[in-house]
């Protein structure tokens, strides 16, 4: 019996022409493909999970690979779907690293530097303003935020106060805050898939911002990692139990060290422009996905 995928991808930035590329690559594998699987269209009626005609439930595997179309519906299905199905990512390792706190808190528990950092509920102001007296400068992150949405900058008691305000009119359940790192204003994104090295390139912060996302109007370019930078990565990816991953790293000047700030579970391909550039990482990424959904549509049911 053929087996059948679903996948839901970003079309956005070259996205369409890199799903074309895996579906076709997992045709040559025998493996029928069922795209544009959006569960935000989805509904479910007694243990089925109907999403445009197809059965959720009777697919061989699920790659969902769309961060900015995410909802907590979307998330919602995508955690019970992967309870029958196996799902790349995992949902478990997925959901973990879609919040900063509880990836922070587990890599450091591995023996992974990162940043450091602290939580307090959200009633207790008083800690938090003593963060900021021991810190000097930190960087207030919503947990579950992506592309520097939201990262705000803390370098004073007076810019805490301002915030303060805003924050509560959010209804926060606890407050999550990181020491400001002094480092050179650009970072390292490591591919990881499979528990393998990608490809790597480099983003720098635009003009006099901090944040070196593309969204943030950072920018970016041609990058080789040090050994230490692809070590750390592999290890981050490892811990997190994410199958796809895209490790976000930076040096810490103070510590001398190096960090990884962010673990990403859908990391982007090269856009075209990027592509152009050099970064020319995009066919082994989408040979490696493709090993992993033919090796994970074999599992069968959960």
């Amino acid at each position: 019996m053929k087996r059948r995928v679903g996948i839901w991808m970003y079309q956005n930035g070259g996205g369409d022409v890199i799903e074309k590329k895996i579906v076709e690559k997992l045709k040559e594998r025998e493996i029928e493909s069922v795209t544009g699987l959006n569960l935000r269209h989805a509904y479910v009626e007694n243990g089925r999970t109907i999403c445009h005609d197809t059965v959720m439930e009777e697919l061989d595997c699920f790659f969902s690979y769309n961060a900015g179309e995410q909802t907590q519906y979307q998330m919602f299905l995508y955690e019970a779907i992967d309870r029958i199905v196996p799902c790349l990512n995992n949902y478990r390792s997925f959901a973990l690293t879609e919040d900063k706190f509880q990836t922070a808190h587990l890599l450091r528990n591995h023996g992974v530097p990162t940043a450091d950092f602290r939580l307090c509920h959200r009633d207790d102001t008083e800690r938090l303003r003593q963060f900021m007296d021991e810190w000097r400068q930190m960087v207030y992150k919503p947990t579950d935020g992506w592309g520097g949405v939201g990262l705000t900058k803390i370098d004073s008691q007076e810019t805490l106060d301002m915030l303060m305000p805003f924050l509560n009119q959010m209804d926060l359940r606890f407050f999550y805050v990181e020491k400001f790192i002094d480092y050179d204003r650009t970072d390292y994104r490591v591919d990881v898939v499979d528990g393998e090295y990608i490809g790597c390139y480099g983003r720098k912060a635009g003009g006099t911002d901090w944040r070196t996302n593309v969204t943030s109007g950072g920018s970016v370019f041609l990058r080789e990692p040090e050994p230490e930078v692809v070590e750390l990565a592999l290890k981050a990816a490892k811990v997190t139990g994410l199958e796809i991953a895209g490790v976000d790293i930076i040096y810490d000047r103070a510590k001398e060290e190096f960090i990884v700030l962010e673990v990403n579970g859908i990391p982007a391909f090269a856009t075209p422009e990027q592509e152009k550039m050099g970064l020319d990482f995009n066919d082994r990424k989408i040979e490696k996905i493709v090993e992993l959904i033919d090796r994970k549509s074999k599992e069968g049911k959960r």
